[in-house]
């Protein structure tokens, strides 16, 4: 099922008027896709597939997130996310540094 819909976010920094599709998929999920930047994102119900495209595409557009400028912010990041910073200094010594999407 596909559903085509205008912006119905009650974020007021969100673009209006912009095209989104709604698919649910085959196991229940809907799937929400920005037209415009070509983002998507997915949840669970119609509003949640919504509310994560919302935050996906300020992400996109760096409308939110906060840059890490340091070796030691990147280390305290890291470890709150549970990785260790010493893996991920070797990944890039073997790899030539980041992945595309990382940069």
């Amino acid at each position: 099922m596909v559903i085509m819909s205008t912006e119905t976010s009650t974020n007021d920094d969100v673009q209006s008027g912009r095209t989104i599709t709604l698919t649910q998929a085959d196991g229940g999920w809907w799937v929400a896709r920005d037209e415009e930047t070509g983002v998507a994102s997915q949840g669970e119900t119609r509003q949640d597939a919504l509310d994560n495209l919302d935050e996906a595409v300020a992400l996109h557009k760096g409308d939110i997130g906060e840059s890490i400028d340091t070796r030691e912010e990147e280390e305290k990041v890291l470890e709150e996310l549970g990785i260790d910073p010493d893996e991920v200094a070797q990944a890039r010594d073997e790899h030539d540094g980041l992945p595309d999407f990382m940069q």
